[in-house]
């Protein structure tokens, strides 16, 4: 969707900080929020899709005056009351008004830290050849989809090739809605940064984006 999370390409934002030996968490607050949303997932109708576009659909005062952890909770809690795992009442007061459902046995400790860094395996399998092959000319599609995608906005009509074939993953532009996974083909598409910003570029930079298949037509 195009909203103002899509912040790439986008000018008028100042520079980007860089702290040296930054920490993990500024605020305990935060290392709270990283745990309470990890430890939410997996509820009912929840992908790791569907867990982006409910940031997505903040509004855009509220997301540009929000921090990074900000958003992670209240994006949290926009899938919590989707799921149908709280009120927006219990929310609010942060006690349960209904009996609580049987709980999961809580993760020993030696095992969040893996679980964390394997991450959410997306890759599938299928019988269909790639339509492109590692060096073919592209054109990514100029979409403007009222849901979730993939496909950042400055780089939607633009050309570009094929750089890799990286195998057949799960397609978020419908996972995130439940519409299934619809699994496609994801290629590593390099784009000239000229194409994307105009002579002023310098003429030497490329960008590389990971595609999945249908953003991609042929030229």
């Amino acid at each position: 969707m195009n909203g103002v999370h899509d912040l790439g390409g986008m000018d008028g934002f100042g520079p980007i900080d860089f702290e040296h030996d930054e920490p993990v968490f500024h605020q305990a607050w935060q290392g709270r929020v990283f745990g309470i949303a990890n430890a939410a997932t997996g509820g009912p109708g929840w992908t790791l899709d569907f867990s982006r576009h409910t940031r997505e659909r903040m509004p855009p005062a509220l997301y540009l005056a929000s921090s990074y952890y900000q958003r992670w909770l209240i994006g949290r809690e926009a899938s919590v009351l989707a799921a149908g795992q709280a009120t927006l009442d219990e929310l609010s007061s942060g006690h349960a008004k209904t009996p609580p459902m049987p709980a999961k046995p809580p993760a020993a400790p030696d095992t969040v830290w893996p679980n964390l860094t394997t991450g959410y395996n997306a890759e599938r399998s299928m019988e269909t050849a790639p339509r492109f092959a590692v060096g073919d000319s592209i054109m990514t599609r100029n979409m403007h989809p009222l849901g979730h995608t993939r496909l950042p906005r400055y780089a939607r009509a633009k050309p570009g090739r094929i750089y890799a074939h990286r195998g057949v993953f799960v397609l978020p532009d419908t996972n995130a809605h439940g519409q299934g996974e619809n699994p496609e083909h994801l290629y590593t598409v390099e784009i000239a940064a000229a194409a994307l910003w105009g002579e002023t570029a310098n003429q030497q930079d490329k960008v590389y984006l990971d595609l999945w298949e249908s953003y991609l037509d042929a030229i």
